[in-house]
This record gives C-alpha cells, sequence and structure tokens, in this order.
C-alpha cells in the first residue's frame, strides 16, 4: 500500500495537508465498477473523510442509491450531477465515466478506504495540533494550562476515535435504528434489560438496566451500604459480560460490561478482598485477620481462580480531579473496552481549581463533568454520592432530593438518582434497654415489641429512585447477606437470580 504520509507542497514551499486525491478517484471508480465495495466499508468510511469535496459529494449520493436498492453507475449517478460546479469544472458529468476507466482499483478497494480513512485522521491531527499551539502561544491571565491541556485531551481523543468536529450530529435515521437496537435487546431479554444488567431483577424491571450516556446517582447516608450496592452492581456486569464472553456471545449482544471503578475512598485490594469476601461467603474480617479454616481457604481460591479473567479494573488514585478522571476514563475505553463507570464516591473528586473555595461551584463542575464523560464515552456512568445531615434532622429518615449534598445542579445533571435506605440502621437507635429480672412487665412488653419491629427489618434495605429521567420513580426492596453485603432481590440469603 502507498505510505499513508503524503504531502504536497505549495509553490513557495509551504507543506499542505495530507491526501491522495489520486486514491480517492480510483476507490470511487471501484465502487462504481463493483457496488459490493461498499459493503465492507461503509460503516467505517464517510463522506466527509474525502479530501476532495466532490468526491465526497459522490460518494455520499452513491450510498444513498444503494440504500434503495438501486445500482450505482455513472448513468444513475449523472441526473444528481449535472449542475455541479466543481463536476463542471473536470468536464462535467462525463468524469464519473472517467473514474471508471481503470479497473485497478478493485484490487484493492479496502486499502484504498483505508488509506482515505487515515488521512482524514491525519488532517484532524494537524488541525487539533494547530489549535493547541495557537492556545499554548496564548499567556494571557484568563488562560488555565490545565484547562488547555483537558481540551487537548478531549480532541485527541476525538481523533483517536476517528471523529471529526462534526461526529456528534446524527440523522434520524441512525438515532432511530439505535433505539430499535436498544428495544430488540430489552425484548430478548424477556422484557426486562435494555441497558446493562445491575443483576438485581427488581432494580432492572424498574431501570431498564444502566442505559448508555445516563449518570446514575447512588447516594445515602455513612453506613446504609452505598459502597456494598455499587461494588455487586459492577461485579455483577462484570461476571455478565465474562460469562457471556465464555459462552461465545457477540460483545455487542452481552447485557454485561467491562467496568472501571474509581474508588476514591478504598483501595484496590480492599474491594477486591469484598469481592472476593461476598464470592467465597466468608467474612470480610475474618479475611483480613487470616482467621479462617482450610475449607474457607479453599472456597477462597476457588472464587478467586474462577474471577481470574474479570473485566472489573480498579483505580484507587486518590484526590482525583475530574479531570484525570475523565482522562484515565477515555484511556481505559480505549485500551481495555470499558463501557460502564462506577466513581465512589462524587464529594472526594476535586474540580479544576477555578471555583474560588465555592464548594456548590465546584460540585457543579464535577457533575456536569461526570455527565459530559458519560455522553462522550457513550456508556453509563454511576456516581455515590454523600447526603446532608439534614436526613438525620426529620422523623421520617428516608432520603429526599433535597438531600443531595452542597450541589442541587447533581439532581439537575443525572438522569437517575437512587437513594439507599436501611430501616434497621435507625431502628437500632430507638432500642430499649435488654430485659433482665429487674425488668417490669411494660418494659418487656415495650423491648418484644422493638424486636418484633426490629426482625422485619433484618438484612433488608429499600432503593429509593426519586428521580427517573426515562421512566417510572419508586420503591425497590432488596435483602442482603448481612455479614457478606450481597444484595438480592428474593429472601435473606438468597443470591440475586439473574445475572
Amino acid at each position: 500500500m502507498t505510505n499513508l504520509m503524503l504531502f504536497d507542497n505549495d509553490e513557495d514551499g509551504e507543506q499542505r495537508m495530507p491526501r491522495n486525491v489520486e486514491a480517492e478517484a480510483t476507490f470511487l471508480g471501484a465502487l462504481l465498477i463493483d457496488n459490493r465495495v461498499a459493503e465492507d466499508v461503509q460503516i467505517k468510511l464517510r463522506p466527509d473523510h474525502f479530501y476532495e469535496p466532490l468526491h465526497g459529494r459522490i460518494y455520499e449520493q452513491a450510498l444513498k442509491l444503494l440504500d434503495k436498492n438501486m445500482v450505482v453507475t455513472p448513468v444513475t449517478l449523472k441526473p444528481y450531477f449535472e449542475s455541479d460546479e466543481a463536476m463542471r469544472a473536470l468536464g462535467g458529468p462525463s468524469y464519473l465515466a472517467k473514474l471508471t476507466g481503470d479497473g485497478a482499483g478493485l484490487i484493492g478497494a479496502r486499502d484504498f478506504a483505508n488509506q482515505i480513512y487515515d488521512l482524514a485522521l491525519l488532517r484532524e491531527l494537524v488541525s487539533v495540533g494547530r489549535t493547541l499551539v495557537d492556545s499554548a502561544l496564548d499567556t494571557s491571565e484568563s488562560v488555565d494550562p490545565k484547562e488547555q491541556i483537558e481540551e487537548a485531551e478531549t480532541a485527541l481523543y476525538r481523533v483517536s476515535e476517528g471523529e471529526a468536529q462534526e461526529g456528534g450530529v446524527k440523522s434520524f435515521l441512525a438515532a432511530s435504528t439505535e433505539a430499535l437496537t436498544n428495544v430488540e435487546r430489552a425484548f430478548n431479554s424477556g422484557g426486562k434489560v435494555s441497558g446493562i444488567t445491575t443483576g438485581l431483577t427488581d432494580l432492572n424491571a424498574k431501570m431498564g438496566g444502566l442505559h448508555r450516556s445516563d449518570l446514575l446517582i447512588l447516594a445515602g447516608r455513612p453506613g446504609m451500604g452505598k459502597t456494598s450496592l455499587a461494588t455487586n452492581i459492577a461485579f455483577n456486569a462484570a461476571r455478565r459480560y465474562m460469562q457471556d464472553m465464555r459462552d461465545g456471545m457477540a460483545p455487542e449482544d452481552s447485557l454485561g460490561a467491562r467496568t472501571a471503578f474509581f474508588s476514591l475512598e478504598m483501595s484496590a485490594d480492599q474491594l477486591a478482598t469484598r469481592i472476593l469476601s461476598e464470592q467465597a461467603e466468608i467474612s470480610s474480617e475474618k479475611l483480613r485477620m487470616g482467621a479462617i479454616s482450610r475449607d474457607e481457604m479453599h472456597r477462597l481460591a476457588m472464587a478467586s481462580r474462577e474471577l481470574q479473567d474479570l473485566p472489573l479494573f480498579i483505580d484507587d488514585t486518590p484526590a482525583l480531579t475530574i479531570a484525570a478522571l475523565r482522562t484515565r476514563a477515555r484511556r481505559l475505553q480505549r485500551r481495555s473496552d470499558v463501557n460502564l463507570i462506577v466513581v465512589d464516591y462524587l464529594q472526594l473528586l476535586q474540580g479544576s481549581g477555578r471555583a474560588n473555595d465555592n464548594r456548590v461551584n465546584e460540585i457543579s463542575e464535577i457533575s456536569r463533568g461526570l455527565k459530559t464523560l458519560a455522553k462522550e464515552l457513550n456508556c453509563p456512568v454511576m456516581a455515590l454520592s454523600q447526603l446532608s445531615r439534614a436526613v438525620e434532622s426529620r422523623e421520617d429518615k428516608r432520603p429526599q432530593l433535597s438531600d443531595l449534598r452542597e450541589s442541587g445542579s447533581i439532581e439537575q445533571d443525572a438522569d437517575i438518582v437512587m437513594f439507599i435506605f436501611r430501616d434497621e440502621y435507625y431502628h437500632l437507635a430507638i432500642k430499649p434497654d435488654d430485659p433482665d429480672e429487674n425488668s417490669t412487665e411494660e418494659q418487656r412488653a415495650k423491648y418484644a415489641a422493638w424486636e418484633n419491629d426490629h426482625q422485619s427489618k433484618v438484612n433488608k434495605a429499600t432503593v429509593i429512585v426519586a428521580k427517573n429521567r426515562q421512566g417510572s420513580t419508586g420503591n425497590i426492596p432488596l435483602s442482603f447477606l448481612s455479614e457478606f453485603t450481597k444484595f438480592g432481590d428474593l429472601a435473606y440469603g438468597d443470591a440475586p437470580e439473574e445475572y
């Protein structure tokens, strides 16, 4: 194949943009001779990848005709270019016939298409580079170098993904096709999941799974089990993906996901210990102290062996800025094809430092950054969040949207806001004194009533879907193994039925 670095110089010696107009003409000639050429390349190659605008218009019109099941030849294309000024300058529609004069392009049509695509990326890279140089030369006080680095990373990511500046524009056909694909996924899963599975049947039924480009907020007071639930969801999605791949399923058909877990609070080994504890059903406290039996050690080794290929990536870097997190997430998606991101937790992220010590503005910047990341990577982002202490001052401890800590913009930016609530936690605070031989009948009755009520709350949690941009809100009751913090939909001791 011809060298990709094809540059021409102007008469004054100035270097111009990389291109190979001859390759474009040869490829179009091959397409007009054999329309099947388009079948291999039209997903990757777009009209705007052609350097010569006329060639881009010819390719675009050819695709439109093929979409109508019409044969594309110089004759069928002629009516669309009779008034085209650029075509007229080249001799009129007879230029289309000239393109087919040499059938050599049929042999390496795919190579020509790849070269056209790669040269388009190089032109985009040149454009990005010039913009970066111009920005870096601006030394005014209003310029923030860190912001420029973030913009540079974003621009380079777009180039690496093959996206031109116009890449965000979609026709209704493309958008509706994607929507129908999601509906088909939900239909094939029994009408429950159109996104990525949470591993929890009732939660899937309420939300339809975790959807691409959505920002999900999972909030709760300390001790409610936010990290445990998030870890369960991340693990369930990664395990489902691993099982589907072992079963020979295509990655795009899997209800699971390769998952990135950004843990700003716990270390990677602590999270791994928690997951192994849940899967081997051994208390994490016993694991930390090494107080386990030989049988438990065997179960632990079996769980570790089974999960050695688990596509769950843990980043435990502390004090990340939102810009650094977005950079790391892009790299993970590029290198490891990650398509689910979990952040534990939002308030531990840092902003750009331009908020002038205004924490509300900083949290607003972070929540907007997470939503932007979800749309940019086209994957769900789940961020954990703390709640304000206002919950503790109310008689009804169930959290509300107004309890989201430090900024209403979290509610505004999020597509789904969920709270996790454990009534057991607060019920323990009103526990009467244990009865003894000196207790009165009234005291014994009061304790018995409390004990009876408490048993109905033990090992139970409720996920409150307070905001759902795509569906309904409501409460989802969950149970969990208190010792292992593995959540499920069924009775105490049962694991989730859907993975």
